[in-house]
């Protein structure tokens, strides 16, 4: 038998710890790959914590009511032989294969990778960072490296101020004020991030979408209320589609290189109560119905309302896609959520005017944004994902 290190890990971009509320097993359980076997607190809400290897519970590291930082050793197992192959190489596949869930996301790979500093002895710091903690009174001995390399930067320093900040006093309980404000600062944070490391590109186009409205107002006559099929759904499928055609706008930019993935796993962006976003993953959304797809978003935004979440919802995304035309917005130009390499968005649809056989006449036009890592693609490639998105919109038929 071998040792396996089950560590906590990554839940967004914009998470450094979670606070282990409970484990659902304990030595000697034996255990299966998918598996929720803890649950942990984050400023999102509760998550479902799922295992990405078969074995038996050696030892539980952490005890409940401990604050583990990403990346830390949660439980030791045995296994068989050795652990399963590095996520990593499971993302390398080409994306036009179909294939199967890889064992564990890249997302959570790369952050098994970043050892805390306790845990390691004394952790790398970049001189920039060093300088900067000591501005903002903030003990380098603490900090946990988010980066691959296992070095302390900047935004690692900016994190760990910006929660110092919002922390309720020691002892007392965080409000509901606490809570919101401990929340955007992380989000503050990781967008920070994004934009300062990230070289974003934008492109936008109108599509025509009169047809797949008036398809989609046609198929839910058909159906009963409980069974009728939100705005969004075909958009959702489309998108999924066009990534299949464009697969560099598919998957995590990690270690110096693009990563592309062989399924698109749609981040969803939900809005919470109380204020505040989450992207939970919609997994292989190009090979599911409408159906699915209708059943899957209802399932998340309801569990999303309800402050619970599984951990593979949240760490591997591969692309998110924002809706934001119920809030009677024209276009949304988004900032790209890393690992992810894109974000696509879409405005309302309202009547616009359109020349059809040189007659002006009122179509139905929404506004699709695609923003993108000019790393991992250019405006060409990202042109043709807008084009693709288009023209699968005007077979709205074909997307069943």
């Amino acid at each position: 038998m071998a040792e396996y290190e089950f560590r906590m890990p990554t839940l967004g971009a914009d998470m450094d710890a979670g606070t282990l509320v409970a484990w659902n097993v304990k030595p000697g359980d034996a255990v299966k790959r998918g598996q929720v076997v803890a649950v942990v607190e984050t400023q999102k809400g509760a998550i479902d914590v799922e295992i990405w290897q078969d074995g038996i519970v050696d030892k539980l590291v952490v005890e409940p009511g401990a604050k583990v930082p990403v990346g830390a050793v949660l439980a030791m197992l045995a296994v068989e032989g050795g652990p399963a192959a590095a996520p990593a190489a499971a993302a390398e596949k080409p994306a036009a294969v179909a294939a199967p869930r890889p064992v564990a996301p890249p997302v959570q790979a790369a952050a098994a990778r970043a050892q805390p500093a306790a845990a390691t002895g004394r952790a790398k710091i970049s001189p920039a960072a060093r300088k900067l903690a000591e501005e903002l009174g903030v003990d380098p001995a603490t900090l946990v490296p988010s980066s691959a390399d296992g070095v302390i930067s900047r935004a690692d320093v900016e994190r760990a101020a910006a929660a110092a900040k919002t922390a309720p006093a020691a002892g007392g309980k965080a409000t509901g004020a606490d809570w919101h404000a401990q929340m955007r600062a992380a989000i503050a944070a990781a967008m920070s991030r994004s934009k300062r490391e990230i070289p974003h590109y934008y492109l936008a186009t109108d599509i025509d979408v009169t047809r797949v409205s008036d398809w989609l107002a046609a198929e839910n006559l058909k159906r009963s209320v409980t069974q009728r099929l939100l705005p969004v759904v075909p958009y959702m499928k489309a998108v999924a589609l066009a990534l299949r055609e464009v697969p560099e706008l598919n998957g995590f930019w990690a270690d110096g290189a693009f990563r592309p993935s062989s399924s698109v796993h749609l981040g969803m962006a939900i809005a919470m109560r109380g204020g505040g976003l989450v992207a939970p993953a919609i997994h292989d959304a190009e090979r599911k119905s409408l159906d699915e797809l209708m059943a899957d978003l209802r399932d998340l935004v309801t569990r999303v309302r309800g402050g619970r979440l599984r951990s593979s919802e949240m760490s591997d995304p591969t692309v998110t896609f924002t809706n934001l035309g119920e809030q009677g917005v024209d276009g949304v130009f988004g900032v790209i959520y890393p690992p992810q390499v894109a974000i696509v968005g879409l405005g309302k649809v309202s009547a616009r005017p359109r020349v059809e056989g040189g007659a002006v006449v009122a179509r139905n036009v929404a506004t699709a944004t695609l923003a993108a890592d000019h790393r991992a693609s250019d405006g060409h490639r990202g042109g043709l994902f807008l084009t693709a998105l288009n023209r699968l919109l005007q077979e709205p038929e074909k997307l069943r």
